[in-house]
Formats: C-alpha cells, structure tokens, sequence
C-alpha cells in the first residue's frame, strides 16, 4: 500500500509539473480564447448574456469530450503525428494573429462601414427572430470553441508527448478542465462588468462609502471597453509567441541560428542580460509574424484562384 501511494504521489508530481508547463504554452490560445468568445456573444439581450455563455460553455465540453480522446488515441497509435500536428497548430496561430494584424490593409473602412450598417439595419428589422439569432450565435461560438480546444489539447499533447500514457491522460483532462471553466468564467465577468459598473453608477445616497461605489461604477463603464481591446492585443501578441515557439522548436536549423544570434547579443555589455532573457522569445516571435504572413499570403492565393474558377 505504502509503495501504491508512493507511485501515486510521484505520478500526480509529474502531473502537476507538467501542467504548469502546458498552461504556460497554451497561454496564447487563452488570451484569444476570451477576446473571440466575449465578442461571439456581444450584441445578446443582458438578460441572455449568461445563458448564452452557458450554452457555450457546454458546447466547449462537448468539444473536449470529443477532442480529448481523439488527442489521446493518437498518442498511443501513431505518435508520430504529435509533432506534425503541433506545428500546425503552431502555423495556425500565427496565420489567424497576422490576419488580425493585416485587417485594416486586406478590408477598406468602406467595407467595415458597409458590414456595420448591415448589423445595425438587421438589429432593427422588426421581422427578426432573436430566439434564432441567438441559437446563430452559439452554433458559431461552439464552431471557433472547436477550433481553438483543438489548439490547446494539440499543444498539451505535445508537451506530454514523452510522458507516460497515464500522466498524459490526467494532464491533457486536467488542462481541457481548467481551461474550459477559466475561459467561459472569465468570458462571464467580463461580459457583465458594464451591467455591474452601470449598476454600480446609479446607486443612490450620501456618504463615503456610496461615493466609491459610484465612482467604481464609472470606472468598470469606461475600462469595459479597454479591456477588450487590451485582450485583443495581448492575445494576438502571445499567439505569435507561442506559435513561433512552437514552429522554431520543431524547425531545427532555425532554433540553432536564433541560439547563434542570442549568444552573440549576449556579449553587449550594456542590452546583453536583456537579449539572454526575452532574446528567444522576441525572435521566435518575429519568426511567427513572418510564417502567419506567408501562410496568409498562400491561403488569399488560393482563395483568388478559386474565387476565379467559380466565376468561371
């Protein structure tokens, strides 16, 4: 019994290690993760916010459910496709961060106008169904739900890809979990932080205490919408950190040249301890910027050449 607890405890040990790891990678995935998913349910009745979140949330369970055990069978039946996946997961990320990026050079603002006015003239159209457009929003939030869990337990996988087949098990659920309940707790407040501020504004009465209570109401009001673009950048940001990690970790020769470049910046007396630390990271991630532009340069070639032979 005392040997069966010991083995227990060394395996949860190495659970535990390894899930730091991978929360730590699939970061970037995160901070994207929040930023689509409060922007899939914007334009919802307040009084159907958090439904409409739960109903995702069970959408992105489903998805895991689904995702976890085809990860895990993949490890035990062919391993090798780990690595392939995990660079296109990589690729992935670095595509849809380049894309956000090159938005305003690839759409005019006369489009942008164009679209808005269409939501709005939809938003007013009194023939409108909400129920349905509702059950659209959710379908569509579960879709990119699918996409972005598919990212995170390709990462996690190729994080415990060396590890035994139990410690994968109870790593890649342990992520898909805690990922799946921050994200949609997190999308939750986020979404309700102007109710609350709005709330919070409007409280009437005298004294110190009322005051703050007001003056925090505001303060939620006016950072809501900073918030959401503060996740906007710093999730695109750490998609191209992650994905250029990844790319760069599986693409050796251009691992041992950023080593090489790093190693030579290292030598300057003044920057030198900063390029030893942050070095590989900005590189990678310079390196990330560069793979999403070509891939986003291919993909809009292709569309071009099929968008022609429709036509055609």
């Amino acid at each position: 019994m005392l040997v069966l607890i010991d083995d227990i405890a060394t395996i949860l040990d190495d659970v535990s290690v390894l899930s730091k790891v991978a929360a730590k990678k699939t970061a970037g995935v995160l901070g994207d993760d929040l930023a689509v998913n409060a922007e899939q349910v914007s334009g919802v009745k307040a009084d159907r916010e958090l439904p409409v979140v739960w109903a995702v949330a069970k959408g992105s369970f489903r998805n895991k459910c689904i995702l976890v055990p085809a990860a895990l069978l993949i490890s035990v039946v062919a391993p090798w496709l780990i690595t392939p996946l995990l660079m296109l997961g990589g690729l992935f990320l670095c595509y849809e961060g380049f894309e956000k990026l090159a938005h305003p050079l690839l759409h005019s603002k006369a489009e942008d106008d164009a679209h808005q006015k269409a939501l709005l003239d939809r938003a007013a159209d009194p023939a409108r169904d909400p129920l349905q457009e509702e059950k659209t929003k959710i379908n569509g939030a579960i879709r990119t739900d699918f996409i972005l869990s598919a990212e995170i337990i390709v990462i996690t996988l190729g994080t415990v890809a060396d590890a035994v087949f139990s410690t994968q098990v109870l790593v890649v659920t342990t992520i898909a979990l805690v990922m799946t309940v921050g994200v949609y707790g997190l999308v939750a407040g986020i979404i309700k932080m102007d109710d609350a501020g709005l709330y919070l504004s409007q409280r009437e009465g005298e004294g110190v205490v009322t005051g703050l209570l007001r003056w925090l109401g505001r303060f939620l009001l006016g950072f809501a919408p900073w918030l959401m673009k503060a996740l906007g950048i710093v999730g695109t940001l750490a998609m191209f950190m992650v994905g250029g990690g990844i790319l760069v970790h599986g693409l050796h020769p251009v691992e041992v040249v950023i080593e090489h470049v790093v190693a030579a910046g290292s030598g300057i007396a003044a920057i030198g301890p900063a390029i030893h630390f942050a070095g590989p990271t900005l590189l990678a991630a310079l390196f990330g910027v560069v793979a999403g532009a070509l891939t986003l340069a291919v993909v809009a070639a292709v569309q071009r050449v099929r968008g022609k032979g429709a036509a055609h």
